[in-house]
């Protein structure tokens, strides 16, 4: 009798043009909310403080943004990433209506493109996944691409088909909801000093503290988003892999390095979208991860209360950038420019704040 269970899709089995209607809807509850916040240690009063968030329009604290994008991630990984070995990056991620706790969420995924690596063993895939909440209004769209086991090194794949990406989500496709209030916005509640007004582009915010990723963290973090990718679960058969363990899901080291970033970027509102992103390095157990920010762009939304930062989060794995220097990329064996070896995120981004001089909203 044959086995019933799923192996999951490998680099032969992911054809351009292929849609998926991802399995498994996911309804978030407070408790969710919770767990995101304790694992991440993410201080925003936006998501966890109902009448701050009452007070700039929302219905009550919504979920996280990164919940957000971790969830439908996740519902992708048993269709495109459980034979993965790594997700490399993004590109054209926008951030839609907010979620609220008791919202069910769904993911839809077309594959846009696909080249074999070298080696012949794995390939790129690129993937476009878009998710909904229950009234079929887009809560979040994102472009990734990832690393991906063939089956069988010897399968002829075909011609490399690689999609053009956006360098950037354009303000025109910015989600601003419609009853956001920033007029009175309460500084205090933040404990946050600087409005758009006070940042200068070039400017380089180091946020001083660093956070261990510890196994068990890292594991319930992963298991809170349903990804079951194997490259994060199954020690036995990754001891003899290229890391030779259990890889850090790279998405969990975005949130890490953005709850270390509200130290001096206190009072953002929401993300309003990722422009790209890699995953330099791999993280594993044990890592301490630190971050600092460069400011890239003021950007103008015509509106009194608020605009947009767009941003560039670095963060490093075992080295603290503040007190520690280091060459931002070096040179290989090869003499090929590469990412310093404790760089692990490259995260280029844009988000909403409010303006420091406001008109009454």
């Amino acid at each position: 009798m044959a086995n019933k269970a799923s192996l999951g899709n490998y680099f032969e089995d992911l054809t351009v043009g292929l849609k998926i209607d991802h399995a498994v809807s996911r309804t978030l509850t407070e408790g969710d909310s919770a767990l995101y916040l304790a694992l991440t240690a993410s201080r925003y009063p936006l998501f966890c403080n109902t009448e701050f968030a009452r007070k700039l329009g929302f219905i009550r604290e919504p979920i996280h943004d990164l919940l957000v994008f971790h969830i439908v991630f996740g519902k992708s990984v048993p269709d495109i990433s459980l034979n993965a070995v790594a997700n490399l990056g993004y590109a054209d991620v926008r951030f839609g209506e907010a979620v609220y706790p008791g919202d069910t969420i769904s993911a839809e995924t077309e594959v846009i493109g696909r080249r074999e690596s070298s080696g012949g063993d794995t390939g790129i895939i690129w993937v476009q996944t878009f998710g909904y909440n229950q009234h079929r209004r887009e809560v979040i769209r994102l472009i990734r691409w990832v690393l991906v086991n063939k089956a069988d090194s010897a399968n002829e794949t075909g011609p490399a088909i690689i999609p053009a990406t956006p360098n950037e989500v354009a303000v025109d496709d910015f989600y601003i909801p419609q009853n956001l209030k920033l007029g009175d916005f309460d500084g205090h509640a933040t404990g946050g000093k600087w409005f758009w007004d006070d940042y200068e582009v070039g400017e380089r915010i180091d946020h001083v503290e660093g956070m261990a990723i510890e196994e068990a963290e890292h594991q319930m973090a992963a298991r809170l988003y349903q990804n079951t990718a194997r490259a994060h679960f199954n020690a036995h058969a990754l001891k003899d892999s290229r890391f030779g363990t259990r890889v850090v899901y790279g998405g969990h080291v975005i949130s890490i390095a953005r709850a270390l970033s509200f130290n001096g970027l206190e009072n953002i509102v929401r993300i309003l979208a990722f422009n790209g992103g890699t995953h330099t390095n791999p993280t594993i157990t044990g890592d301490t991860i630190f971050a600092y920010t460069n400011i890239l762009e003021k950007i103008n939304l015509n509106r009194d209360d608020c605009g947009a930062l767009r941003l560039r989060l670095i963060a490093t794995k075992n080295l603290d950038p503040y007190t520690e220097n280091f060459e931002f990329k070096v040179a290989d064996e090869k003499g090929r420019e590469r990412y310093h070896p404790n760089v692990v995120l490259d995260l280029d981004y844009t988000v909403l704040i409010p303006k420091r001089v406001r008109s009454e909203q």
